[in-house]
C-alpha cells in the first residue's frame, strides 16, 4: 500500500515539476500572442499606407492589408506554439497543419471556396468598390469586397451580402465599367405624323436635354409599325451612374411631350376598331346560305 502511495506522490511531483518548468514558456507564449495582436494591427495600417501609394486599386489595397494581417497572426501563433512546447518542432507543426487542413477543408469547403473566390475577385478586379453592378436579381453599388462576402447597397438603401463564390461564378453586369452608358427611350407617334419631321424634331430636342452627352452622337431609329402607332427609339448617352440615367430620362420625357404638344404630334392611345352589324339581317346562329321560313314560303311551286 505504501508503495502505491509513493508512486502516486512521485507522479504528482513529476507533473508539478513539469508544470512549473512549462509555466514561463506559457507566459512567454501568451505575451507573444498579445504582442502579435498589436503587431498585426500596426502592420495592417502600414500595408494600407503602402498600398495607397503603390496602387490606386482599392481592391488590391484591401488584399494587401488583409494578407499582412492574417500572415502576422499565423507567424505569431506558430512562434508561440514553438516556445510554449519546446519539444514541438517547426516541421511537426507544418506536418500537422498539412494533415489537419485536409479534414478542415472537407468540413469548411464552402468557407474556403468563398475565401479563394474573394482573393480572385480582389486580384482580377472584374468590378471595383463603388461600381454599380447587377448580380442575379440584385442591383446596387459595391460597398465592400471582403475575403468571404461582397456587400452591395441597393438603390433602395438596403444592403445585400453575397457569397464571393456566387459572385465569382455568376454573370455580373457592371453598369459603371466604362463611365458612360446608353439609354434607349421608346416614343410612339400616330400614323398621320410626317416621320422625317418627327425624327428631326427628336434629334434636335434630345441634344439639348441636360445630361445628354454630345459624344457619342444621339441616334433616332424607326423600329416598328405598332397596332396604333409608329415607334421610334431615341438612343442617347449619359454618365453611367444610375441616378444620372434616371434624371436625364425624366428630363427627356418631359421635353419630348412638351415639344410634341406644341407641334401637334400625337402620341396615340391604344386603338380598337369595333364594327356594328344589323342583327335583323345577320343571324349569328344560322349560316348565311340557309334560307329562312319566309324565304321557303315565297318560293314558286312547280
Amino acid at each position: 500500500m505504501n508503495e502505491i502511495i509513493n508512486i502516486i506522490i512521485n507522479g504528482l511531483k513529476d507533473v508539478l515539476e513539469s508544470t512549473v518548468k512549462i509555466i514561463p514558456a506559457i507566459l512567454i507564449a501568451l505575451i507573444i500572442i498579445f504582442l502579435t495582436r498589436y503587431a498585426a494591427k500596426l502592420l495592417r495600417n502600414l500595408a494600407q499606407q503602402v498600398g495607397k501609394r503603390a496602387t490606386r486599386s482599392k481592391s488590391l489595397q484591401i488584399l494587401l492589408a488583409k494578407t499582412t494581417h492574417v500572415g502576422t497572426w499565423v507567424i505569431g501563433v506558430i512562434i508561440a506554439c514553438v516556445i510554449a512546447f519546446p519539444g514541438l518542432k517547426l516541421g511537426d507543426i507544418i506536418a500537422t497543419l498539412g494533415l489537419g487542413s485536409v479534414a478542415v477543408g472537407f468540413a469548411f469547403q464552402d468557407i474556403f471556396k468563398n475565401f479563394l473566390a474573394g482573393i480572385l475577385l480582389l486580384l482580377q478586379e472584374p468590378f471595383r468598390i463603388g461600381d454599380q453592378i447587377i448580380v442575379d436579381k440584385y442591383e446596387g453599388t459595391v460597398e465592400q469586397i471582403d475575403i468571404r462576402t461582397t456587400k452591395i447597397r441597393t438603390y433602395n438603401g438596403e444592403r445585400v451580402i453575397l457569397p464571393n463564390a456566387n459572385v465569382f461564378t455568376s454573370a455580373v453586369q457592371v453598369r459603371t465599367a466604362f463611365g458612360i452608358r446608353r439609354t434607349d427611350l421608346g416614343v410612339g407617334v400616330d400614323y398621320n405624323t410626317p416621320l422625317s419631321q418627327a425624327a428631326e424634331i427628336l434629334y434636335k430636342l434630345i441634344q439639348k436635354v441636360e445630361g445628354v452627352l454630345e459624344d457619342p452622337d444621339p441616334e433616332i431609329d424607326l423600329v416598328s409599325f405598332n397596332d396604333s402607332s409608329i415607334d421610334f427609339i431615341v438612343r442617347y448617352w449619359t454618365k453611367a451612374e444610375q441616378k444620372e440615367v434616371r434624371r436625364t430620362q425624366t428630363q427627356a420625357i418631359i421635353a419630348i411631350k412638351k415639344v410634341f404638344d406644341r407641334v401637334d404630334i400625337n402620341i396615340p392611345y391604344p386603338i380598337r376598331t369595333v364594327y356594328f352589324y344589323n342583327q335583323d339581317k345577320y343571324n349569328d346562329y344560322l349560316p348565311t346560305d340557309i334560307p329562312t321560313d319566309n324565304e321557303k314560303n315565297t318560293k314558286p311551286s312547280l
